[in-house]
C-alpha cells in the first residue's frame, strides 16, 4: 500500500543555483545534506511538508561517491520522460507575487479541470513545477 510520495530526486550540474532556487526563492528548508567520501556536500533533502521531500544531487559528487560517468543530463526540452512535479501552496496569489518580485517567471493563475488554482514555474535546470492551491471544488480534497 502506498501512503504518499516520499521524494523526487534530480541530478544537476548546477547545484548552487538549484539550492538557491529551492531554498532561498521557494523557501523549502534543507532537512539534511549528504557528503561524499571527500567531504563534499553533494546531496540535499528539501522538506516539502510532512514526510515529503525533494532530493537534489550534484552529478559530479554522485560520480565521486558511487562511481559511474559524467553524462549530459537530459531536460524536458530534449525529450526526457519527466513532465513536472507539483507543490501545494497556500495563498497562491501572494506566493506568485513574491516569486515575481524575486525575478521568477510564472504563468498566470488558472483553474484546472479538477477545480484547483494553479500556475507554473521552472527551476534553473528547466524542470517544470506546478504550484497548486486547493479550493472547495478541488477533486483532490473530495472523498470517494
Amino acid at each position: 500500500m502506498i501512503n504518499r510520495l516520499a521524494h523526487l530526486c534530480f541530478k544537476t550540474d548546477q547545484l548552487d543555483r538549484m539550492i538557491l532556487f529551492y531554498r532561498d526563492i521557494l523557501g523549502l528548508p534543507v532537512k539534511f545534506t549528504l557528503k561524499n567520501r571527500q567531504g563534499f556536500a553533494f546531496g540535499y533533502y528539501f522538506a516539502c511538508g510532512g514526510r515529503t521531500f525533494l532530493e537534489l544531487f550534484d552529478q559530479q559528487g554522485a560520480v565521486q561517491q558511487w562511481g559511474g560517468e559524467m553524462v549530459k543530463l537530459p531536460s524536458p526540452a530534449t525529450g526526457a520522460c519527466y513532465q513536472h512535479f507539483c507543490l501545494e501552496v497556500e495563498n497562491l496569489d501572494a506566493f506568485r507575487a513574491d516569486l515575481i518580485a524575486r525575478g521568477v517567471a510564472t504563468t498566470p493563475i488558472t483553474v484546472g479541470m479538477e477545480g484547483s488554482r494553479q500556475c507554473w514555474i521552472k527551476d534553473p535546470d528547466g524542470n517544470s513545477i506546478e504550484l497548486m492551491e486547493y479550493t472547495p471544488d478541488s477533486l483532490q480534497t473530495k472523498e470517494g
